[in-house]
């Protein structure tokens, strides 16, 4: 039974490596293709590349006489060429679909800066920033009266000594 094992394992590894070599060459007659083909695209996109080229280095023929235009971004007081012509339509769907997203839209922005401006961090912040205010109106309002007291009370000493 021991006579038998090398033949029978050399029997594999021999069948073990044409199996392979057959892949090797399918593999690599395949990849002798896709080169080839590669090969064929890339001198066909040069070839067309060239012509582009060749194109773009040959002068256009310019008319004679004719004069230079002036290009402009808007049509600002100029007579309006689309008075009469063709205003395109939306369809009914479309349009209500448009104005629906809008509204739609606004809603949600406007649901959420009253989300922000009614939190409670805002609203904390708004009633110390009322009261800070009012303590400074409050100060400037006495600074106010007593500058008023001082100024009359000059103006009687004036009169008085007059």
């Amino acid at each position: 039974m021991l006579q038998w094992i090398v033949p029978g394992i050399a029997a594999v590894l021999a069948l073990l490596a044409l199996t392979l070599a057959v892949t090797l060459l399918r593999v690599r007659a395949r990849t002798d293709r896709e080169l080839v083909a590669a090969r064929e695209e890339t001198a066909s996109l040069r070839a067309q590349v060239a012509d582009i080229e060749h194109r773009l280095a040959a002068p256009a023929p310019a008319a004679v006489g004719t004069a230079r235009t002036e290009y402009v971004i808007t049509h600002l007081g100029e007579p309006d060429q689309d008075a009469g012509g063709d205003v395109p339509e939306v369809d009914r769907v479309l349009f209500a679909d448009i104005v629906l997203r809008e509204t739609v839209v606004k809603a949600a922005s406007l649901g959420h800066g009253l989300r922000r401006a009614l939190a409670p961090e805002v609203r904390n912040r708004i009633r110390f920033e009322m009261k800070q205010e009012v303590k400074r109106a409050r100060k400037q309002r006495r600074v106010d009266v007593r500058d008023a007291r001082r100024d009359l009370a000059a103006r009687q000493r004036a009169e008085g000594a007059a």
